[in-house]
């Protein structure tokens, strides 16, 4: 199953250059690094990144993960994945822009 993680270009910028990341500045203050399901993620980008521009959309596949990827309650009480570790370069699938058109978000064909 795929898991995807919004980045800002700056952030995507510095796991390309170290080969991994922690995640953003709010994964830093949690502890552990959010995802979404294709399911959640056209709302995280949304609540989260709200006229954002410049962002990168990747997909991780969780079996890669291991233990330290845990399901918890959030948003509404539903289920979301959190990282308890770093999060590899190497982990990531694919990675695509998520660019904003017409004030929304344009996930890619590989979502739907």
């Amino acid at each position: 199953m795929l898991i995807y993680k919004i980045f800002r270009a700056p952030e995507w910028a510095e796991l390309e250059h170290a080969g991994e990341t922690r995640g953003a500045p709010v994964d830093l203050a949690d502890g552990y690094i959010h995802f979404s399901t294709a399911e959640q993620a056209r709302e995280t980008a949304a609540k989260h990144f709200a006229n954002a521009d410049g962002l990168v959309l990747a997909a991780i596949e969780t079996g890669a993960l291991g233990d330290a990827l845990r399901w918890e309650p959030s948003r509404g009480g539903q289920l979301f994945p959190h990282l308890y570790r770093a999060l590899a370069l190497s982990e990531v699938v694919w990675m695509k822009p998520l660019p904003l058109k017409d004030g929304h978000h344009a996930f890619p064909q590989e979502m739907t």
